[in-house]
């Protein structure tokens, strides 16, 4: 039996387990058992699934996997969850994470957890499909491609979405935004690569906002609203880091079981 809390990012939401409290990773951490614990009808469900870890240099490390059991790169808001988790448990504002090569720098501001979260490995136009318009592929420790459309809320992400992710040109599948601007910043939709459409994806939201900028579409300082609510960005001109802020919620703790 795995102790695990839930809970979500502006509705993206996560199954997060912690492993220095003795949970068993080689149960834990295979495609079966987090594909049933992912399910919203078999398991508890989420979008992502999220396992903390100790690292000698930083609070804690977070080990990201898609709900279909794949590994994944990044998660902008399962940090910010992280992070309050390690807040609360060293009573510090300002904790470091580590999610693979990344070194994540996290602290509150106000009722929000703002995240550095690095700069983009690699920024460049990509031509995908014929009904979509130049995409820019942005690499924020995980792939994304971000599309510029007339209106997000009207694109259709459940059909195009998962032709994206799968084409070709992206061996690895990719995260997929639709964006449009709006009179208060950027409307972003999102297909997740493993998981499919949620309510919102934070590295998504990073992506988006380098992709804005690159394109002469938005000031560095800008909101991304998603479905499931906005988060606060800014593609920092310094040092090519791009800041995210937004909240953490808890939604209830629980067991699943081994099998």
């Amino acid at each position: 039996m795995t102790e695990f809390l839930k809970m979500h990012g502006c509705g993206n939401d996560f199954i997060i387990i912690d492993l220095r409290k003795g949970a068993d990773k080689a149960v834990i951490d295979t495609p079966a058992f987090i594909k049933k614990a992912s399910d919203r009808h078999f398991g508890v469900g989420c979008d992502q699934f999220i396992m903390i870890a100790a690292h000698p240099d930083a609070d804690g490390e977070m080990l990201i996997r898609n709900s279909d059991g794949s590994v994944a790169g990044m998660c902008g808001n399962a940090t910010r969850c992280v992070a309050d988790i390690l807040m609360q448990e060293t009573g510090k504002d300002a904790v470091t994470i580590m999610a693979g090569p990344r070194t994540l720098q996290c602290w509150r501001e106000g009722a929000d957890i703002v995240v550095d979260m690095g700069a983009p490995n690699t920024v460049a136009d990509v031509t995908v499909l014929p009904a979509l318009p130049t995409g820019t592929s942005v690499d924020m420790g995980n792939p994304h491609v971000v599309f510029f459309v007339a209106d997000a809320d009207t694109a259709d992400v459940a059909g195009l979405g998962p032709l994206v992710e799968t084409h070709p040109l992206f061996p690895n599948r990719t995260n997929v935004e639709f964006v449009s601007r709006t009179a208060d910043g950027l409307r972003m939709r999102v297909w997740e690569r493993g998981a499919g459409i949620t309510l919102a994806c934070g590295s998504g939201a990073c992506a988006t906002i380098v992709a804005a900028v690159t394109k002469g579409m938005a000031p560095r300082k800008c909101a991304v609203r998603m479905d499931g609510g906005t988060l606060r960005m800014e593609w920092r001109e310094s040092d090519g880091h791009v800041l995210m802020a937004g909240p953490a919620s808890y939604v209830f703790k629980g067991i699943l079981a081994d099998r």
